[in-house]
């Protein structure tokens, strides 16, 4: 799987630019995605999927991310509540996954409401960040049920598309190119069989005996999306490397007696320093993908610590590619802001990964020392 994502990294570089004037990906990187595999990465083998092991996952993902992060990231986002669509019944995946290449977004943020009614509930309410939406075929939504006795109470939901509408509000700074729009609940109605509580992910305990047999779907959400989310970031400071290395020959530093910034030491330290923080990066990543596989395999309960550590390892991740991306691009001159120059797009599209919230590195280290230090966490989302 990862030879092939290698494959299509040209193709991704070719259209990241129309991405991100587009403000979503190109109808041929997500065919070229879905040639490659890269949609079945965690589908059951049930129907027809790889139902790979996160280190897989975050070396397929760590490959596109080096030929356009937007597209990294979509594919990043995909997976996720793709994983968590198999916590639902098997009638319900049946529907899901009738799709040889199902495509699922979605969101944890529960802006919504849920009110109980014959059936089902009714839905209504609106999500941000949808990455991926214009090309999806299920939302995996988040809302609050309300019922008319007891405690309101937090439900995903999958939901077809059709049945929702878009908000073309994606205008940022970064990430672009990946589409992440607001979609709209009005008076939507959802199956009862479709309708589960969160904690079902968070805890990772699915309802269908068929995924509770498998290694993949034996962990809690949050190890999972941050193990997840860590291949894209890992890709892009690869991006960044790459970009870097190939305007380098023949590049002056200006109103300098240096004919070529490749004979400088000032860039001999940036490049140094750059390409350690990757490194770096590159542990943590790893580590996360380890501890989630062999926990996975083992079946074996998840302390609060390593719950935590896991949000660590990834905001450390970002924090560290942030850094080594900033050397780079600062490295890179004036003409590196012409729009047709890859690091300033990378620089800006590592940014935005930076601000998301499950990501920012001093919320999750902050969660992390906290219990480290003998107090609860301070988030559901753990």
């Amino acid at each position: 799987m990862t030879s092939k994502a290698s494959e299509i990294v040209p193709l991704l570089q070719k259209h990241a630019p129309w991405a991100e004037e587009n403000r979503r990906l190109h109808d041929e990187v997500i065919e070229a995605m879905a040639d490659a595999g890269v949609f079945r990465i965690r589908k059951p083998k049930r129907y027809n999927g790889y139902e790979a092991d996160t280190s897989t996952l975050v070396d397929v993902l760590s490959e596109l991310g080096r030929g356009d992060g937007s597209a990294a990231w979509v594919a990043t986002v995909y997976t996720i509540p793709g994983w968590m669509a198999c916590m639902f019944p098997d009638e319900v995946q049946d529907e899901v996954f009738a799709d040889p290449d199902t495509r699922i977004c979605g969101t944890l943020s529960p802006s919504a409401t849920a009110t109980p009614t014959n059936g089902g509930v009714v839905v209504n309410g609106r999500w941000q960040f949808i990455s991926g939406a214009h090309h999806s075929h299920w939302q995996q939504i988040i809302a609050i049920l309300v019922p008319p006795d007891g405690e309101p109470q937090p439900v995903m939901a999958l939901v077809p598309m059709s049945d929702l509408g878009i908000v073309d509000d994606w205008h940022t700074s970064g990430l672009r190119g990946t589409g992440s729009v607001s979609t709209v609940a009005n008076e939507v109605f959802v199956p009862q069989e479709r309708v589960l509580s969160l904690m079902a992910a968070v805890d990772g305990k699915p309802v269908s005996q068929r995924t509770a047999e498998s290694r993949a779907y034996r962990i809690p959400l949050l190890p999972v999306a941050a193990a997840s989310s860590s291949g894209c970031i890992v890709g892009l400071g690869k991006a960044a490397k790459q970009a870097f290395a190939e305007r380098l020959p023949g590049r002056k530093i200006t109103y300098t007696d240096y004919d070529s910034q490749r004979d400088a030491p000032l860039t001999h330290l940036q490049v140094a320093e750059a390409s350690m923080k990757l490194d770096e990066a590159e542990f943590h990543v790893q580590r996360l993908a380890t501890v989630v596989d062999t926990k996975g395999n083992e079946g074996t309960q998840w302390e609060m610590e390593e719950r935590v550590l896991a949000r660590a390892d990834l905001g450390q991740a970002v924090r560290l590619v942030r850094e080594s991306v900033d050397i780079l691009a600062t490295a890179s001159g004036g003409t590196s802001i012409y729009s047709d120059v890859p690091i300033q797009r990378i620089a800006r599209d590592i940014q935005a990964v930076h601000q998301h919230a499950l990501m920012h590195p001093n919320t999750n280290a902050e969660l992390y020392g906290r219990v480290l230090c003998g107090l609860p966490p301070n988030s559901q989302y753990v």
